[in-house]
């Protein structure tokens, strides 16, 4: 393999649906913050006995999903709840930066956590939603019906803005992914890795291959300074430990092309380059706007205020898919607020199927975990509308911290099996996640 030449992969999301950079259509509409509409979806004389719920992705919110309702609802006989996905393996989101750099993860099985529940778990691609049809095929040649979708097919780094990413740049979209560029950067010996984005995967990332990989030059190339977004002493703290790691960072810059060899910066200047990693920007996937749910502009599904689609009453929209309106604004892709969407809207099905409102979904920030190699971090706490409060943690404190949570989301879904009130708590932000009505 040539220098600057990648493997090609499909970009998935961690819940397995192929993004294509063709555009698609969508409808657009304002953000629903009023009461939830009505609780239970109507029938039609076509409709099994059986209350089939339908789950797409089993990244964090749509695993999270399924444990729950599953812990709830699993055990009827007039429910089937089934959870479909590209792959048996669960994707840790959090922590594949570590994969990019040859450490090994345990293989968590998605079957295996489901056992007991009463979920049905169906591998295979998602590739097309039809929401009037209430179907979804599976791998082309497989219809599946629903009475409830439970739609998380979350997001991916976005290749087609910037020329030449999609055939010349690595991503962290998935495991698999992570795993090519981690047999990329063994090879090299030397050379240099340039980052592209100062994002948090892109400075989780980038101080991870400093770290592992001493004999590379690593360059984080980004808009913003790394950790713009916190206190100024957390900020602070990150940008020398990056330095300390020997990432040279560059600030104030735009990436406008990748080649095989170098990225291309505005204005022209050329950055040497054996492999290039990008994490600027995320896209979602276009079956949503294609399927004729009501999207936003980045293509994620709107919801009203218990996370349904403000079109479709029947479709739940979780994690980064969805478009969560809040006091404070509408709410970011992290695993912190995807899990709780994902257990909101278990809690709501199984609200429904008694014949119960769901109610209002609140959801406030609390921390930004940064990881700085394996030996160091930061923690900045945050306000619930994520803006950085004056308290955060550094250094081994902060790594051990960092890691407690990385590692969390999966002995979390084994407590909800046993206890699915367990899954429930989380900060609901007080003031700052209020929608005030408009008079």
């Amino acid at each position: 393999m040539k220098a600057g030449e990648k493997m090609n992969t499909p970009h998935e999301t961690a819940a397995g649906v192929a993004i294509t950079s063709r555009s698609t259509a969508h409808h657009t509409a304002t953000y629903q913050s009023g009461p939830p509409q009505s609780g239970t979806p109507q029938r039609d004389p076509h409709q099994s006995a059986t209350h089939r719920v339908l789950i797409l992705g089993a990244g964090y919110a749509g695993m999270a999903a399924a444990i729950q309702l599953g812990a709830r609802v699993g055990r009827r006989e007039d429910v089937q709840v089934t959870l479909v996905n590209a792959q048996e393996r669960f994707t840790e989101r959090l922590r594949l930066h570590m994969t990019a750099t040859g450490q090994q993860l345990a293989e968590l099985s998605i079957p295996a956590l489901l056992e007991g529940t009463g979920v049905r778990f169906m591998r295979g691609w998602v590739t097309s939603v039809d929401a009037d049809a209430r179907t979804v095929r599976v791998d082309d040649d497989q219809v599946l019906h629903y009475d409830t979708l439970v739609y998380g097919l979350g997001s991916v780094a976005d290749t087609a803005a910037v020329p030449g990413v999609e055939e010349h740049a690595y991503t962290l979209n998935s495991a698999q992914d992570a795993e090519v560029l981690a047999d990329r950067l063994a090879q090299l010996g030397s050379g240099t890795a340039v980052i592209g984005g100062s994002g948090l995967t892109g400075i989780e990332a980038a101080a991870e291959i400093a770290e592992r990989h001493p004999e590379l030059k690593v360059v984080l190339l980004g808009r913003q300074e790394p950790g713009a977004a916190m206190h100024p002493k957390a900020g602070a703290y990150l940008r020398a430990a990056l330095d300390r790691l020997g990432v040279r960072v560059r600030t104030g810059v735009e990436v406008v092309k990748v080649l095989p060899d170098a990225v291309e910066l505005a204005g022209g200047e050329s950055v040497p380059a054996d492999a290039v990693l990008w994490t600027s920007g995320t896209r979602v996937s276009p079956l949503a706007a294609a399927a004729g749910l009501t999207v936003d502009a980045h293509g994620r599904i709107v919801t009203d205020a218990a996370l349904r689609s403000v079109s479709h009453p029947d479709v739940y929209a979780v994690g980064d898919a969805a478009a969560i309106r809040q006091g404070y604004g509408v709410m970011h892709g992290t695993c912190q607020g995807g899990m709780p969407t994902g257990v909101h809207a278990a809690v709501s099905i199984a609200r429904a199927l008694k014949g119960r409102q769901p109610k209002p979904f609140r959801f406030g920030y609390y921390h930004t975990p940064v990881s700085l190699g394996r030996h160091e971090a930061v923690v900045q706490f945050t306000h619930p509308d994520d803006s950085p409060r004056r308290l955060y943690l550094t250094g081994r404190l902060a790594a051990r911290y960092k890691e407690t949570v990385s590692a969390s989301p999966w002995p979390t879904y084994g407590r909800m099996k046993k206890m699915p009130a367990s899954g429930a708590i989380w900060p609901r932000g007080g003031r700052f996640t209020r929608i005030r009505e408009a008079r």
